[in-house]
């Protein structure tokens, strides 16, 4: 199960980490340095979130999206500088492929969190990393999980105060259920990019796709407030604390942590998300809604370590 969190604020990194064999790591107390980077950059991811819902207002969910792309794969492209020649046209069609998931991603997941609370949105959210690790498992303990989740979902939608289902804005839920089916499609063309393009250069270019497919829907909802200094100041923000540092880091840990490893970690991002929300947006949270959360992330994590037993058998 991927991040990001980029990581639609999920990291490209965690593409294919239910299914990828692990990576060399080291043994002992050494492993809570990385364990510390990939927790850091779940709380930066979302983190990032909660700061573009407080831009929200001056530049509205769009806006956002466009600010946090542009700026992203601007960091990206100059960092990593990929060659466009020399490339079929299957290497394009998937990187473009992986442009529109990431656009998708994004551009619903902001949407949902402009009308619900983040810990809601990310618990919606990551119920499509975890339909498709479901159906690649096959495997009939896999549905278990799913039914894990399932309960907390149905915890959710019967509560009807705080910021359960009952309270949600049911289009803020459904841009949130849809974040998630595209987070799946992340995860996909995540993975086959990575395969056609050396290091990050897949990624750079897939963010700028992503960017130029955002910058209309952004121009015509925010229009000249994208080019207020401190707008944009906030939107490089948003770009650093949900992009760039996270991606780094992730990437730092996944040189010594096992990847599968890495995607139990990842799906605390629920937790995470709530945290945020309640710390720097005052969404309060019920009891209700943590076992809720609580159940989706065990589901999670229970899918995750399923997946690598099946691959060491």
């Amino acid at each position: 199960m991927p991040a990001t969190s980029p990581k639609s604020d999920h990291a490209p990194a965690a593409a294919d980490l239910t299914t990828n064999p692990a990576l060399p790591t080291t043994a002992g107390p050494s492993r809570f340095g990385p364990v510390a980077l990939v927790i850091a950059a779940g709380i930066s991811v979302q983190f990032g979130a909660a700061l573009a819902v407080m831009i929200m207002p001056a530049a509205g969910a769009a806006g956002v999206v466009t600010l946090r792309l542009a700026a992203a794969a601007l960091v990206l492209l100059l960092l990593c500088r990929p060659k466009v020649r020399g490339h079929s046209r299957a290497d394009w069609v998937t990187v473009v492929a992986f442009g529109i998931a990431m656009a998708g991603m994004n551009g619903l997941f902001y949407q949902s969190i402009d009308r619900i609370p983040l810990g809601p949105a990310v618990t919606l959210e990551v119920l499509g990393p975890l339909v498709l690790s479901v159906v690649v498992s096959r495997r009939l303990v896999s549905l278990l999980w799913a039914g894990l989740a399932l309960g907390g979902v149905v915890l959710l939608a019967g509560h009807g105060g705080g910021s359960g289902f009952g309270g949600l804005d049911l289009l803020g839920a459904a841009f949130a259920l849809g974040a998630g089916a595209m987070w799946a499609a992340y995860i996909v063309f995540s993975a086959r990019t990575g395969r056609r393009f050396p290091q990050a250069d897949g990624l750079a270019l897939a963010m700028a796709v992503a960017a130029v497919l955002s910058l209309p829907l952004g121009v015509i909802e925010a229009g000249s407030a994208l080019l207020v200094p401190s707008t944009m100041a906030l939107g490089l923000g948003v770009a650093v604390l949900s992009s760039v540092l996270p991606y780094t880091l992730e990437l730092l840990a996944l040189r010594r942590v096992p990847a599968p490893t890495f995607a139990i970690l990842m799906s605390l991002e629920p937790a995470i998300a709530a945290t945020a929300g309640f710390l720097l947006l005052d969404q309060a949270m019920s009891a209700i809604d943590a076992l809720a959360i609580a159940l989706v992330i065990a589901a999670s994590m229970g899918a995750v370590r399923s997946q690598t037993r099946k691959a060491a058998a």
